[in-house]
């Protein structure tokens, strides 16, 4: 693509973006803590459900100094279900340092935005360029997947040579005046138009420049990478609820020596979770649920209710398929779980739980409303 055509191409980009882009609340302004934290929200997860959210999450946390104050509990509270928790955590540390090596301002070089934690290339590309007009290209899945069709290339994007190269092109495309603006019709055109799959050529304000239309291999590109093996893991889940009601929730764990996709932190988002193991193939549900309750419950007499096996809960997380087979168990009245947090089953999303132990709450409260 020479010169005129990189201004022709520029010009029909942008003037599509201001007639045609989507009225998403981080672009009304251009405050770098609210356009970060969209940014990091929207890492693997869907802008429909990234709004309310950002909404929440701003109420509570207006600013950057509001962030850096708030315990991790709370944080993690408020980010409860959007997944990938280690983007809260690393939000959070983030705040902190830039309170305290920053006086609370974002910095505004590519090399100190870096060196903050859950920073990467492409956000503190975004960030910058968003916020402070930095002249830096972003380069994300969507703006990948632009470039490949518009320059024809085939092979892995995600290979570091052919990366290298699209950073490259995106870096030469880059309309250097407003460059906020045209990231984000870089971006929007990846995520609205040219779309992975039956991209909408016919409107594309650009498909006069796209080789790959014209070589009529644009739908093929880019390549499809070859996806990680899915594991499945079978868990155990002990629903304990003592002689009020209340379920007991262990607190987040630190650590474990489980291996093969079946690490109980990770599975439970290192966040407040019912006591969960693993179950071994072989192994008969039942006999796994009592250790459980003999590991984690100190009795003083008294037996324990008969348990009582609920709905299967299935769910993902990144490539494992996990089924969550769940029990709940009534406990004598002075039965205690060490370290556990005492609380309704109805109320359990006022403390930071993951998705998982979310779905294994709503089937427990339904069968001990019933």
């Amino acid at each position: 693509m020479n010169q005129t055509e990189r201004e022709k191409f520029r010009s029909g980009l942008v003037a599509w973006f201001r007639q045609f882009q989507r009225d998403l609340p981080w672009r009304r302004t251009r405050d770098p803590y609210r356009v970060w934290l969209s940014e990091v929200m929207l890492q693997q997860t869907r802008v429909a459900a990234v709004i309310p959210y950002f909404a929440r999450f701003l109420e509570r946390f207006p600013d950057v100094r509001a962030l850096a104050e708030a315990p991790e509990e709370e944080v993690l509270r408020l980010w409860s279900g959007l997944g990938y928790y280690s983007r809260a955590r690393n939000l959070r540390k983030a705040a902190q340092e830039i309170v305290a090596r920053h006086k609370g301002e974002f910095p505004r070089t590519i090399e100190a935005a870096r060196a903050l934690p859950g920073i990467g290339a492409y956000t503190a590309s975004a960030i910058l360029s968003i916020a402070f007009d930095r002249k830096h290209a972003v380069l994300d899945g969507n703006v990948a997947r632009v470039l490949a069709r518009v320059h024809a290339l085939r092979g892995d994007v995600r290979e570091p040579a052919r990366w290298k190269q699209l950073r490259n092109l995106a870096e030469e495309l880059l309309a250097l005046d407003a460059p906020g603006e045209w990231n984000q019709a870089m971006m929007e055109l990846g995520a609205t138009l040219c779309t992975p799959r039956a991209p909408q050529c016919f409107v594309c304000p650009v498909a006069a420049h796209c080789e790959g239309r014209k070589l009529g291999i644009a739908e093929s590109l880019p390549e499809r990478r070859k996806k990680r093996a899915m594991i499945d893991v079978t868990l155990v889940a002990a629903v304990l609820l003592n002689s009020r009601g209340e379920a007991l929730l262990l607190p987040p764990p630190k650590h474990s020596n489980t291996k093969g996709g079946k690490d109980v932190p990770t599975l439970v988002s290192r966040m407040w979770h019912f006591p969960v193991e693993p179950l071994k193939s072989n192994s008969i549900p039942e006999k796994t649920l009592r250790r459980l309750v003999r590991r984690y419950t100190q009795k003083k007499g008294g037996k324990d209710g008969a348990p009582i096996a609920l709905a299967r809960v299935r769910h993902s997380v990144t490539y494992r398929k996990i089924a969550v087979l769940p029990f709940l168990v009534r406990l004598p009245r002075h039965a205690s779980v060490s370290g556990a947090r005492k609380i309704p089953l109805a109320r359990i999303s006022s403390l930071p739980i993951s998705n998982l132990t979310r779905k294994i709450a709503r089937v427990a409260l339904e069968a001990a409303g019933s």
